[in-house]
């Protein structure tokens, strides 16, 4: 498969992060000088000129943002989203988080089944989650409840949610499993390499 322009490399980078990313940082996602991302990143704001997105610059840093032009359509979209209810995997997306935060997308997803990308912008948009760099991987996000989500459910913390206990450690058991199995198949794995290795 040929390799993509550093032009979509870079826009690819953005789009995935979803917010400000340093120069340093695509600099070494890419392997290239921090000039080089400089010069491409530029051209790709000017490529993108007239489009639905941007490229904002800030200082060191770059990111995609929705084109002025489109403020109000995004902005009724913005309001639709917020005064709106939850729905039901919007709830289940937020139990996840709330029982066993702060965790990934990947691990989100494992737990529900489906793709949770729109569900946690809303949720984001919302105040009800917010997101953290992740220290284990640098390319992705952890996602966790936030101060004013007790408010939301009319209660002072979090743990007083009914059968707090009981479900975290429904959910718990869930990824406990993942892991054991994890593990048995590396395992299998070992002892199957191990075994070419002896038959050689």
């Amino acid at each position: 498969m040929p390799k993509e322009p550093l032009e979509n490399q870079i826009e690819a980078i953005l789009f995935y992060k979803g917010g400000a990313v340093s120069v340093k940082e695509l600099a070494s996602a890419l392997s290239v000088s921090e000039e080089e991302v400089l010069t491409y990143a530029e051209s790709l704001s000017a490529s993108l000129e007239g489009r639905g997105v941007r490229v904002v610059r800030d200082g060191n840093t770059f990111a995609l943002a929705t084109a002025p032009s489109a403020h109000e359509l995004i902005e009724k979209m913005r309001r639709e989203e917020l005064d709106g209810p939850l729905g039901k995997a919007g709830l289940e997306t937020l139990s996840v988080i709330i029982f066993r935060g702060p965790l990934s997308r990947a691990d989100i997803e494992y737990v529900r089944g489906v793709n949770c990308s729109s569900i946690l912008r809303s949720l984001l948009i919302r105040g009800l989650i917010e997101r953290t760099e992740n220290p284990t991987d640098k390319r992705s996000f952890l996602y966790q409840t936030t101060a004013e989500l007790p408010a939301y459910f009319g209660i002072g913390k979090i743990s007083e949610l009914p059968q707090f206990a009981e479900t975290r450690a429904q959910i718990e058991a869930i990824f406990t499993e993942r892991d054991q199995q994890a593990s048995a198949l590396a395992k299998k794995e070992a002892m199957s390499e191990a075994s070419d290795t002896e038959t050689i």
